[in-house]
Order: structure tokens, then sequence, then C-alpha cells
């Protein structure tokens, strides 16, 4: 399988001869997501993760125990309910989500950046890199980036920078102890707007609060039974928000949800 030297790796023209397409080879399939060869820059355009809808309705409905609700606006911002799914690997050297609507609708995706190859050497041989800094960006499914995060590195408590694609400033979430149930502080322009509170030890479910400690938010962490739990690194949650937020709240919730795993650990037993 040959490419052309400026198109990203992993993509390659279309396999069924249209003009000026180009596909993601995952090694095995044909990913359904085409783009134009003038679309994005390289390290932009990744395959969106698809989802059988089945599935996300049984996280949505049987797992963390919601019923069926009204169709939000379309968007990572404006769905009432987001299921993110963390890619399964056996080992896992990128940081890679799915994020679907309640119903199977692909509403975006999470993405690793600015690994080097130390950085996944380490990981690959040892849990260290839980300790460095990391950077995510949420992306829409066109693949444009909404939100970058970034972790610095943490020795005990993490902290995670939340802001614009341009540079704009959105607010920080902030560990605010180590032991016992995790509590982590929402902050914008100085001052704490909400709060994010682990309900037991483990860390596996949140609620999340605004300023005046009124629950605007749960997170719940769906299980995917024991062998995928204990032998692959992916982690899966269910976002439920309960009422229209404000900015920048609405945007520090959903940057919350989405990266909850990596600004705690990247260990996903639980274990810390």
């Amino acid at each position: 399988m040959t490419t052309h030297a400026n198109t990203p790796a992993g993509w390659y023209p279309d396999p069924h001869g249209a003009t000026g397409l180009l596909r993601w080879w995952d090694g095995s399939t044909w990913t359904e997501h085409t783009s134009g060869q003038g679309g994005n820059t390289p390290g932009q355009q990744v395959p969106q993760q698809t989802a059988d809808p089945a599935r996300v309705q049984r996280q949505v409905r049987q797992q963390a125990g919601l019923a069926p609700g009204g169709k939000g606006g379309g968007t990572l911002f404006t769905e009432p309910v987001l299921v993110v799914n963390q890619k399964a690997k056996l080992i896992e050297l990128t940081n890679e989500y799915g994020v679907f609507d309640q119903n199977g609708g692909s509403l975006g995706s999470v993405v690793q950046v600015g690994q080097s190859g130390l950085k996944k050497a380490l990981r690959f041989v040892a849990s260290i890199d839980q300790y460095l800094t990391h950077r995510l960006e949420i992306r829409d499914p066109h693949g444009q980036v909404q939100l970058v995060l970034t972790r610095p590195a943490k020795f005990l408590k993490s902290r995670v920078l939340v802001e614009r694609p341009d540079g704009q400033p959105v607010g920080e979430i902030v560990q605010q102890n180590v032991f016992g149930k995790i509590n982590f502080a929402i902050m914008a322009d100085g001052r704490q707007v909400g709060a994010i509170k682990a309900e037991n030890w483990r860390a596996w479910n949140f609620a999340i609060v605004d300023h005046t400690d009124t629950e605007v938010a749960r997170i719940t962490k769906t299980w995917e039974g024991l062998a995928k739990t204990m032998f692959t690194t992916a982690d899966n949650y269910v976002l439920q928000i309960h009422q229209q937020l404000p900015e920048p709240l609405r945007s520090l919730v959903v940057a919350t949800a989405l990266t909850v795993d990596t600004a705690l650990k990247q260990d996903a037993r639980g274990l810390g």
C-alpha cells in the first residue's frame, strides 16, 4: 500500500477510486470516514471512532441508569448526555476516545497529541509517564479542535488547563486532595465556579456541582465486563448534564468528563 509524501501517516487514496479522497486504514479495515486532500493539516486528521448504537444505548440506559431523553443540539456542547468510550488497547501508548450522543451518534473525539518517542517508550515499559505532561485535543466530528487540555507534570495532585484552539484560557480543573474521595475545583478567571466530587475512593463516579454546591451534572463509569476491564486499558463514561449551563462552566464540565481519567491517573484499573 503506497501513499503520497505529503499525506499524513495512516491515510491512503480511497480504495474504491474516489478522486481526491483519503480514507484511514486501521490495520485491518478501512474506516467510513473520508477526507479531502486539501483538508486539515497533518496531525488534525484522525478517524472518528464509530459506535454500536445498541451498545451505547445499553451504557446509557442500563449501566448509567438514565431514561431516554430529548435530543439536544447535536454537538459536544449542546447534548444533555455524552458517552465517552476509550479505544480499547492491550498496551496504551496514546489516549484516544470517541464521544457519542445517547443514541450512538458521533459527536467527536479526544486525542492525545505531542507524544514523543521517549514518552511512548516510557509508557510501554513503566507507568512513570502518568507523572509527565499530557496534552489532549477535543475535536468535533470533522476533526476541528474545540478545546485544548494540558495536564502539566504532576507528583500527587493533578491540574488541567483548558484553552480554546486560539490559546484563549477557559479555566482550570485543580485536584484538591490526595487521599479519600478525590475532589477537584473548577476554576475560571481566578474564582471557583464549580467542583467535581468523587462518590467513592476508587474515583469511578462523580457529581459535578456549581458554585452554590447544586449538582448540575454527573459522570458514571460504565462496566464493560471483567475480561475487558482487566486486560485492556479502556475506560468508558457517561456524562449527564441536568440543565443548560452558562459559559465557561459548560465547556469546563465537558472538558472534565472527557479527560477525567487522564486528570487522575493513567491506570485504568482505578488503582491510582
